[in-house]
């Protein structure tokens, strides 16, 4: 698939969802900034995919970066990072976001599935409740060790310093 047709609008997505249900199959949900792609990224989105049928990323806005990670965030635009998820096999559509978290899009998508890292008890996890509430289930994630666009940023940072 061209990866300019899995990056759609809010509107477009839920047209494209719709004919999926009436299929029968699992929608997965999940979201984030994804700005500098690494193992960690990779990994949780191929075990968010195994989670059903078809994946949707909901993907953070820049200007929703710079709310949730500060002024000096996100590093690759958003329509950049777009590209590079839709590059990915496990990744069936992505929908940019402009709110700090997706509830709006939860409750608007109703996934069958919501994935979350395991860093978020379930209680935290936005949207959870309104998954449950449907039938669906919430699954948390392992992360991989030593993986993270914060840690990678900083290990730039101290060589380019000479730290």
């Amino acid at each position: 698939m061209d990866t300019a047709k899995k990056i759609l609008t809010l509107e477009d997505l839920v047209t494209r969802l719709g004919k999926v249900r009436k299929s029968g199959q699992k929608i997965v949900f999940t979201n984030g900034c994804f700005d500098i792609m690494h193992v960690g990224h990779v990994r949780y989105l191929a075990d968010a995919r195994s989670e059903g049928d078809l994946l949707v990323v909901g993907l953070n806005s820049d200007a929703s970066v710079r709310i949730i990670k500060g002024d000096k965030r996100p590093i690759v635009r958003q329509n950049h990072r777009a590209e590079v998820l839709a590059s990915l096999g496990c990744v069936n559509f992505i929908v940019i976001f402009d709110e700090p978290d997706p509830l709006k899009l939860i409750q608007t998508l109703k996934p069958d599935v919501l994935v979350k890292g395991e860093d978020w008890t379930e209680d935290e996890i936005v949207g959870a409740e309104s998954v449950k509430s449907l039938g669906g289930k919430i699954v948390r994630i392992s992360f991989v060790e030593e993986s993270s666009t914060t840690a990678i940023i900083e290990k730039i940072i101290q060589r380019y310093r000479g730290d």
